[in-house]
Formats: structure tokens, C-alpha cells, sequence
């Protein structure tokens, strides 16, 4: 199966259990891999037949922007859901990233696999 990836996708969100969290925005940062077999659209050169990885983006970018989930673990499980559902996709890898939500490490977040490759 192939792999097609958004990384370092920034996205505003309300993410968190604060008080201060659900007042504010803060950045998300997602690295998505998703399995797709792209063998028809090598050989036709037609985006018809591949994932459309801007209308992927612009749908998880819409979907996280309306949220207010309290959990990391919950937004990232709605938007592996939301992929493999809308977009047909057998497999997804998510890496969401919190950055600055420690003080003291500059990354902090979850990775999450669902699906069959």
C-alpha cells in the first residue's frame, strides 16, 4: 500500500480541559500518513483517482477550526475517523503535537494508527 502525508499542518483549535484552554486558541500541529493505492493515478495522471490531499486538508482544517474538544486523544481520534470515513482510507497514522502545552519540552501530543494498511 502506498502512503500519502500531510506533515507540520497547523491548525487553530479550543483543545483542553483549562479554563483558560477553552478560551483561547491554541496551534495543533498534525503529521498525517494515510495508505492509498495510487497505481491508477500513476498511470492515468488523473487526480480523480488518487487522494486529494488539498481536499483532505481543507476538511480536517474546517473540522478541527469548529471543535472544542476537552482531549487531545479525542479531537485526534474524530479526525482519523473523519479521514477514514470521508476519504476511504483503509489506514491512518496521526501525530498530533501540543506544542508548549509543558513547560519545558517543546513537543507533547499522541500518535494514533487506525485501520489496516
Amino acid at each position: 500500500m502506498d502512503i500519502i502525508f500531510l506533515g507540520g499542518l497547523q491548525i487553530e483549535a479550543i483543545i483542553g480541559i483549562y479554563d483558560w484552554e477553552r478560551q483561547t486558541k491554541q496551534t495543533i500541529i498534525l503529521d498525517i500518513e494515510m495508505a492509498y493505492d495510487i497505481q491508477k493515478a500513476a498511470e492515468t495522471d488523473d487526480i480523480q483517482h488518487t487522494l486529494d490531499y488539498k481536499a483532505v486538508s481543507k476538511c480536517i482544517i474546517a473540522f478541527v477550526e469548529a471543535s472544542s474538544f476537552f482531549l487531545v486523544e479525542k479531537l485526534t481520534v474524530e479526525i482519523a475517523n473523519l479521514i477514514r470515513n470521508e476519504f476511504n482510507v483503509p489506514w491512518v497514522k496521526i501525530t498530533l503535537n501540543k506544542k508548549g502545552a509543558i513547560r519545558g519540552a517543546s513537543d507533547v501530543g499522541i500518535v494514533i494508527e487506525r485501520g489496516e494498511k
